[in-house]
């Protein structure tokens, strides 16, 4: 009896020791330098490099940041969350139960190739932050989002277990170098609040094709491909006596910045920018031309670029009566649009053309009025513009990925 007793007690000793024996998981990358909290792109541009942190996300660490501190010959930084056993040759994203956001094109990667339009593109200073909510951690699904320098850039459902999801870098250019923080703390905004903003934003707008709302932001989601790819908002009230300025402060210029802003009449065609069709004028922020009802712009100001705001007004004159109600009321009939779900596109095309029948009348005739614009507060120029029936609708184009811009269209209140 001793013999088996003392041959128990050293199988046990000897799971014990197998235990303790065991080695800690340690942080693997390739083809990436890290020095400190420094990553850096250390090879011949040929192959993705990647690094994958010791430690998953968990409820006490749920959060962490990249700081771009050279975005390289083409800035494709990406950062997102992998398996632990990721591929060191492929960008977090690429691959499946991977989701990154890369910093060349601003698209989310979630465990394929291909990418979806996300957010803005990031460069050298940009904070890049990935974090988990933990409200159905506890169910097998977690919910990823991302931050661009503090501000939350959007979120996305994912089928998987918390402690499997590490914190990644991607890097696959000559002279990439970013500051990792693993430890990095983001507090966000309130539910409620969030929901708030998003509420009072749609209710300004009538008509959103190939655009995205989040508040007073407005994101362009088309493909961009041909001058077919605009993507349109246009605001639910015309301007008027009480209401005769709107502005738009350009967030990120995109691939092209093909942003254009001016006023157009009520149900101007979704896939044409302001300006060049009947019934409507633009500023076009890329050549600085402005275009009033057909597709030949006029010289007019100078470029526009990330960080300016554009203006767009009406001056009416003394004695000007308008037709309509300048309280939005008059829209009830025309419900919110947003052509990312449609409902009938031919449909909606034929009501389209039989309503602009009804409602334009020659220029000649109509009204005319003074619209002017303005860039950071400078007035560029005017033109005098015949008013359609129903009034000009503030309206604004967008035509490459990546184009963010916020609108007040309400700056001289109060």
């Amino acid at each position: 009896m001793d013999e088996v007793n003392l041959h128990s007690r050293f199988l046990n000793w000897r799971r014990r020791a197998r235990v303790v024996r065991a080695p800690p998981v340690q942080e693997r990358y390739e083809r990436i330098l890290k020095e400190g909290d420094t990553l850096r792109y250390h090879e011949n541009a040929d192959k993705v490099g990647c690094y994958v942190a010791a430690r998953p996300l968990s409820k006490e660490n749920r959060y962490f940041e990249v700081t771009i501190l050279d975005a390289g010959v083409r800035g494709t930084i990406a950062v997102g969350l992998v398996p632990q056993h990721y591929q060191l040759d492929q960008q977090p994203g690429w691959l499946p139960h991977s989701i990154a956001y890369h910093a060349d094109d601003g698209r989310l990667y979630n465990g394929d190739g291909r990418g979806q339009q996300f957010g803005p593109k990031c460069k050298r200073g940009d904070r890049i932050g990935c974090g988990v909510y933990l409200e159905r951690a506890e169910a097998g699904l977690v919910t990823v989002f991302f931050t661009r320098n503090g501000n939350e850039v959007g979120s996305v459902l994912v089928p998987q277990a918390l402690d499997r999801l590490y914190p990644a870098v991607g890097m696959h250019s000559l002279g990439e170098e970013v500051r990792l923080d693993l430890e990095a703390e983001w507090e966000g905004v309130a539910e409620e609040d969030s929901a708030m903003v998003v509420d009072s934003g749609e209710e300004d707008w009538v008509r959103l094709h190939d655009v995205c709302i989040r508040g007073t932001l407005l994101e362009y989601t088309g493909k961009g491909k041909s001058i077919m790819d605009v993507g349109l908002a246009q605001a639910r009230a015309p301007l008027s006596t009480r209401s005769h300025y709107f502005e738009v402060e350009i967030v990120d210029s995109g691939e092209k910045c093909y942003i254009a802003l001016g006023l157009a009449r009520r149900n101007y065609p979704k896939n044409r920018h302001p300006g060049w069709s009947r019934g409507s004028v633009a500023y076009h922020a890329d050549d600085g031309k402005v275009f009033h009802g057909n597709g030949e712009g006029d010289p007019f100001g100078p470029r526009c670029f990330e960080g300016d705001i554009m203006g767009c007004g009406i001056l009416f004159p003394r004695d000007y009566i308008q037709d309509w109600e300048d309280d939005g009321d008059d829209m009830d009939s025309f419900e919110m649009q947003n052509i990312l779900y449609p409902n009938d596109e031919d449909e909606e095309e034929d009501r389209e053309d039989r309503e602009d029948k009804e409602e334009m009348e020659p220029e000649s005739e109509a009204r005319k009025v003074m619209v002017f614009f303005t860039r950071n507060g400078q007035v560029m120029g005017k033109r005098e513009v015949g008013v359609p029936v129903g009034g000009l609708y503030p309206t604004i184009g967008m035509l490459s990925s990546g184009e963010r811009v916020k609108v007040d269209l309400h700056p001289l209140s109060g």
